[in-house]
């Protein structure tokens, strides 16, 4: 017989039916925006449906459990009637937003950022060089240093010197600083469809990374509607959608003002977005105009885009959109900043976003 034969699943017996919820539920919690007794809700609604559940473990088991390990509490936050996450969940959900992405991503290197050039760092390069004093032991070629021993000194008289040593040449560690606009629009929830829940889990996904493995790196995460404000990590999965315009300007100003801070020589700017700017404000007046690409907020934006290529701050522009018009604005956007851009599906939003990133570390 050629081919595969599938037997029927047996569910492990080890399974822990905690976690097997608790994976469930750290997404409904991102989809309510950190409202447990919503999310609390809609686990009882799938049970109900799917079976999630047995006569030895329900669902109020899986709520005092979740108590218990300190995932949830009771009263003390603001916004939040009954349960509300605590920073250990918030920890959690980070953690599983980096998981679900790098699912996604094909195996890569370990180890810190890397640039072309040349130096102290992790990273080996195919080139060779001679021993200078401060090299490591570990960058010593020992194949080529043998075989320069050898050839200096013979077989016979076999010794190894500081002139026989070959170094294996090493890319330089970067620090980048980066901040991450997310559009909070209206626009990001119409249609029937959530693009804010994707943008919150990247968001949360690359926080996570920079914190865990890139500690030296720098990110901060702006929200731009009819203004911007910049956000803690912890706020993330209790992002919303406002009935906002898109004020892309107010977001670019805020994160070159944000950039202009940071010491790191290399900086970049990634905006999540999934329309076209439509509101610009003037002293304390808004002007909005959502028919169309309105010429005054394009020209404001495309020149706030000029400065920062100015600056040498890109802008990598992640458009969830696909509408001929949006796409020529970011072409333009894109030209005039000399930046990139990738037009993602929700679904690849996360693996263009981490893909970039390291790629910019080898670049930088």
């Amino acid at each position: 017989m050629i081919g595969w034969q599938f037997s029927d699943f047996q569910a492990d017996d080890n399974d822990d039916p905690f976690e097997r919820l608790f994976k469930i539920f750290k997404d409904l919690l991102v989809h309510t925006s950190g409202d447990v007794s919503e999310a609390l809700s809609w686990l009882t609604e799938l049970d109900k449906h799917y079976k999630l559940t047995d006569k030895n473990y329900g669902i109020a088991d899986f709520i005092k459990d979740l108590e218990e390990k300190g995932f949830i509490s009771q009263g003390g936050k603001a916004n939040f009637a009954g349960h509300h996450p605590t920073a250990k969940m918030e920890l959690a959900l980070r953690r599983q937003a980096l998981d679900d992405i790098f699912d996604q991503l094909k195996k890569s290197k370990h180890g810190n950022h890397t640039t072309k050039l040349t130096g102290q760092g992790d990273e080996i390069t195919s080139e060779l060089r001679p021993f200078v004093f401060g090299d490591t032991p570990e960058n010593i070629a020992l194949t080529e240093t043998i075989k320069n021993a050898q050839i200096n000194h013979g077989i016979e008289d076999f010794k190894l010197t500081e002139d026989d040593l070959q170094i294996h040449e090493t890319y330089n560690k970067s620090q980048t600083s980066t901040v991450l606009m997310i559009d909070i629009s209206h626009s990001m929830i119409l249609y029937g469809e959530d693009r804010i829940t994707p943008a919150k889990k990247v968001a949360m996904a690359l926080s996570e990374l920079i914190i865990t493995r890139y500690p030296k790196d720098t990110l901060d995460i702006i929200v731009f509607g009819d203004d911007a404000w910049a956000i803690e990590i912890k706020d993330l999965p209790y992002l919303q959608v406002g009935p906002y315009h898109t004020n892309t300007v107010a977001g670019l100003e805020l994160a070159m003002e944000i950039l202009r801070k940071r010491k790191n020589p290399n900086k970049q700017i990634m905006m999540i977005t999934d329309g076209k700017p439509t509101c610009i404000k003037k002293g304390k007046q808004y002007y909005k105009n959502s028919f169309g690409l309105d010429r005054k907020i394009l020209t404001r934006t495309l020149g706030l885009a000029a400065s920062c290529r100015k600056i040498n701050i890109p802008i990598t522009t992640f458009m969830i959109a696909r509408d001929p018009y949006l796409v020529n604005f970011v072409d333009q956007f894109t030209k005039a900043n000399n930046g990139k851009a990738f037009y993602s599906s929700l679904e690849g939003l996360g693996e263009f976003i981490f893909m970039d990133y390291k790629q910019k570390r080898r670049k930088n």
